[in-house]
């Protein structure tokens, strides 16, 4: 049986100049020619075993180091940039790309990075173009700028997957949790009644090496809690690395970041990416059944199914929003790149707002948009706060929204009227259905009509054309 020839001229390439080697030095300490070295590391030769066992002798390396192979994964998170419809006109043949990603990795991972910068700079000249008003431009805005920075990666971070997942291991429960924190960090763990952390969650007392939770907490905001002090205590390299790929005009803006990472890193670590998307394949997608298979809350479930869109190991794409009884929206997550994911909302036909009329029930509703693009919205209310009769808490609605072409692989399909759709606008201000009765505003670009001899029973009628 022929050997398979070993190519590894980047990683070669790269681990010459990591120790400051020349060419000519390399060649020098393994005993072969400069020119040989230059031809492996173009890939016009390959490493020979032999070869292989100098260089890992030589510079004391291990040999998997040097020859594992991660072009696979490169090539799986370029073809996801390619896909992109700016690119629409181009022919690049999957071989090509896998050549790309094999041959010039350097090259793929400096045009992925500039999509994601490209991704967020349209996000953000879609916000000044929809706050500014007579030319002006809108003062920065922290919140949308953290929402931005999240939504032109997907609201997908796979080092924190991978780390979150590793300590996952060894942090199966509450009890390892409080170990951990206690073993690795001589910190302290205690439950502290509310009014000792005065209104708090939780309260790390730093000089004292303590931190107190509520014990007004459940047990799954409680495992959510020592999660995310972990990811406070442990993770901020990792997190700090992710927040500086960002671009962020105000301070305020990088901090909301570096939280929704925390807590993000706190979600991986209790809902392990691989098997929380086997099951949610298995359960399809039933997000009750997942809360009892994961020990974590309903909203919690939902935010973590807007992160499965890891190259190579992609989930159903969701966007989930949360609102309160006047409308007004807290969150947004978006993994799918919907059109209402930055400012839709609004619109009363949509069962977001219609959840608060049935309190913990949940709702399935297939929505179209004005542009005639489906999809299929499951919302419920959730509940925050509480914990005793006099302490406060508030009712709100979250949706997970997923394309119409998926909608087969959600148990929620099943409820559905194959035939049925309500129309929904993003906004009063950007739909153009004339007929609606829900309307609060008229579109914008269209000509108020008044007809004095009827009434249609439509807030705002205005000119076809």
């Amino acid at each position: 049986m022929a050997r398979k020839a070993i190519y590894l001229g980047p990683r070669l390439k790269r681990m010459r100049r990591e120790m400051g080697l020349t060419q000519a030095n390399m060649a020098a300490d393994l005993d072969i020619s400069p020119s040989y070295i230059a031809l492996m590391e173009r890939n016009q030769r390959p490493v020979t075993a032999e070869l292989l066992l100098n260089i890992a002798t030589t510079y004391r390396i291990d040999i998997a180091d040097l020859a594992n192979d991660d072009s696979e994964e490169t090539t799986t998170r370029l073809q996801a940039v390619l896909r992109d419809p700016i690119f629409a006109d181009i022919d690049l043949p999957g071989l090509d790309v896998a050549d790309i990603a094999a041959s010039f990795p350097g090259f793929a991972e400096a045009l992925m990075r500039l999509h994601t910068a490209y991704g967020e700079e349209q996000l953000a000249l879609a916000a000044r173009r929809e706050g500014g008003e007579g030319g002006e431009t809108a003062a920065p805005d922290p919140v949308a700028e953290a929402r931005g920075f999240l939504a032109a990666r997907r609201n997908c971070f796979p080092s924190l997957d991978d780390s979150a997942a590793l300590a996952a291991q060894d942090l199966p429960n509450i009890a390892a949790m409080i170990d951990r924190i206690r073993d690795r960090h001589r910190i302290e763990v205690s439950f502290a009644p509310p009014e000792m952390l005065m209104g708090a969650l939780r309260w790390y007392d730093y000089h004292r090496r303590r931190v107190l939770f509520s014990r007004q907490l459940d047990h799954k905001a409680r495992r959510f809690q020592l999660a995310l002090q972990i990811a406070v205590l442990e993770r901020g390299d990792e997190i700090d690395a992710a927040i500086a790929e960002g671009r962020f005009e105000t301070d305020n803006g990088r901090v909301l970041a570096r939280r929704a990472l925390e807590s993000y890193w706190a979600a991986a670590l209790l809902m392990p990416y691989r098997p929380f998307l086997d099951a949610a394949k298995r359960l399809r997608y039933d997000i009750d059944a997942l809360t009892y298979e994961f020990q974590v809350s309903y909203e919690q479930v939902a935010h973590r199914l807007t992160t499965l869109q890891k190259p190579g190991a992609e989930g159903v794409p969701f966007f989930f929003i949360r609102v309160d009884r006047a409308g007004n929206v807290s969150k947004r997550l978006d993994g799918a790149g919907f059109p209402f994911a930055r400012h839709g909302g609004a619109c009363p036909l949509w069962n977001v707002h219609q959840a608060f009329d049935r309190p913990g029930d949940v709702l399935v509703q297939r929505i179209e948009l004005p542009d005639g693009e489906r999809y299929v919205s499951v919302a419920r209310t959730v509940i925050s706060g509480g914990g005793s009769f006099d302490a406060p808490r508030i009712t709100r609605a979250v949706a997970l929204c997923c394309a119409d072409s998926r909608a087969g692989e959600l148990t929620y399909s099943d409820r559905l009227d194959a035939a049925q759709s309500t129309p929904i606008g993003i906004a009063c201000r950007f739909c153009h259905r004339p007929q609606c009765i829900a309307r609060s505003a008229p579109p914008m670009g269209r000509e108020l009509r008044f007809d004095h001899y009827r009434r249609s029973g439509v807030p705002f009628a205005f000119a076809d054309e």
